[in-house]
């Protein structure tokens, strides 16, 4: 009996491993070998740097409120002590965009907090 071999199988999981390689320099676009670590590798990045992207964010999200709050007297910490103690609700993304983009309504929120 003779051996069976898909090689229209084989060949499409390679073609789609190139397919997705196609872009990077030299052999990590057309060597078989290559390309595949070259692909895991990518995904493990890019599963990795989801997850870290969410993170890089938040630390963003808080220098900024850091030097905005620091214009107004106060430090991240007092200023999130003192939105708690007032009842204020607002996450930091937004108070973030408030502080580059709306100064005015920033101050207000302070002052708010500062008050209670």
């Amino acid at each position: 009996m003779p051996r069976s071999v898909n090689h229209v199988a084989s060949r499409a999981r390679r073609k789609k491993i190139m397919r997705l390689t196609r872009g990077n320099f030299g052999g990590r676009a057309n060597v078989w070998t290559v390309a595949k670590n070259t692909l895991e590798k990518g995904l493990l990045y890019a599963y990795r740097d989801r997850r870290n992207k969410k993170r890089n964010f938040r630390a963003l999200w808080i220098q900024r409120i850091n030097a905005a709050a620091r214009l107004e007297g106060l430090s991240y910490s007092q200023l999130m002590g003192a939105l708690k103690k007032a009842g204020i609700v607002i996450n930091r993304k937004v108070l973030a965009d408030l502080a580059m983009n709306q100064p005015k309504a920033f101050k207000a929120i302070v002052d708010k907090a500062k008050k209670a």
